[in-house]
């Protein structure tokens, strides 16, 4: 059983959900400061209609087309919901409620189509709802390699840009950045991300893999850049760890491997994190009592 995991397939989609891991970790931290972690599971179940629809396409599954695909599908909800917004008197949490829904049902309605068509339920497209790491192939693990690194690459390379427009928007527009501009980026790196991700760890829980690193990262430090390596290493071990278990089982989905073990780290720091973990709180709130207590004992003298 254990010899699966030595072998060479295996170790490049370990590697290659590590890298997925460690994008997403980074890129959470992003969509957490922004307040729109929602945002990344609305746009992960808007992904569903256009892998379907490249598929229905080309006809053969094809990792980069139906990338392609859940990329245009994920950047029309995206435009959808920025609409509505912006439109109308719907606020953003219910847009993207809808959205998610809306096209979640879409490619649900889509993906019974196309099982239901001559070799269709051979297509492997279910696999995408709740990701399954093993039926990737050599050139699968390949694109999901460089196009987390490109996500990396961007994040590092415009980390002080990032770390403005996040944290002061209005002092950033007056250096003369583009608000537009790097809204617009991080809509490409959100996006890039999630349809990497929905073959390993699926569209239902691709926004686990970019919620809960960035959330157990906060509980350890209150600095952004450490927050972003925290966030990006819990990422990274979840998708590694997580492919590593579902690969010992015959047909184990990825996604919720993965989504358990980071589960596991977010338990960890919310009991043991230095910042605000349960642990240090109740030491902290002990040594304020005895403080008390020693106070009114030398007023009492």
């Amino acid at each position: 059983m254990w010899s699966i995991l030595l072998s060479s397939n295996t170790q490049w989609v370990l590697f290659s959900t590590m890298i997925l891991g460690i994008a997403a970790g980074a890129v959470g931290c992003l969509a957490y400061w922004k307040k729109q972690s929602l945002m990344s599971d609305a746009l992960a179940h808007a992904a569903l209609p256009g892998v379907v629809i490249a598929f229905m396409i080309i006809g053969e599954k094809n990792l980069f087309v139906l990338i392609i695909g859940a990329a245009g599908s994920a950047l029309i909800g995206a435009l959808f919901i920025q609409w509505i917004r912006s439109s109308t008197r719907v606020k953003e949490d219910t847009a993207m409620g809808m959205i998610l829904s809306v096209f979640f049902g879409l490619g649900i309605m889509l993906l019974t189509i196309v099982n239901r068509l001559p070799g269709g339920n051979q297509s492997g497209l279910d696999s995408f709802i709740f990701g399954q790491a093993a039926v990737m192939v050599r050139s699968d693990v390949h694109t999901m390699i460089i196009l987390a690194v490109v996500v990396l690459a961007i994040i590092f390379l415009f980390f002080k840009e990032w770390k403005i427009f996040l944290f002061d928007p209005q002092f950033a527009k007056g250096l003369g950045f583009s608000i537009k501009g790097m809204n617009a980026l991080y809509t490409i790196v959100l996006v890039t991300t999630i349809v990497i991700g929905i073959q390993a760890v699926g569209v239902i829980l691709i926004a686990a893999l970019l919620i809960i690193p960035s959330v157990s990262a906060r509980y350890w430090t209150q600095s952004f850049k450490w927050m972003v390596v925290l966030s990006s290493t819990i990422g990274g071990l979840s998708g590694v760890l997580g492919t590593a278990i579902s690969a010992l089982g015959r047909g184990w989905p990825t996604g919720p491997f993965i989504v358990m073990m980071a589960a596991l780290f977010f338990i960890v720091s919310l009991v043991l994190g230095k910042e605000r973990g349960i642990v240090i709180k109740h030491i902290q709130f002990k040594k304020h009592q005895r403080e008390v207590s020693q106070m009114k004992a030398k007023e009492a003298n």
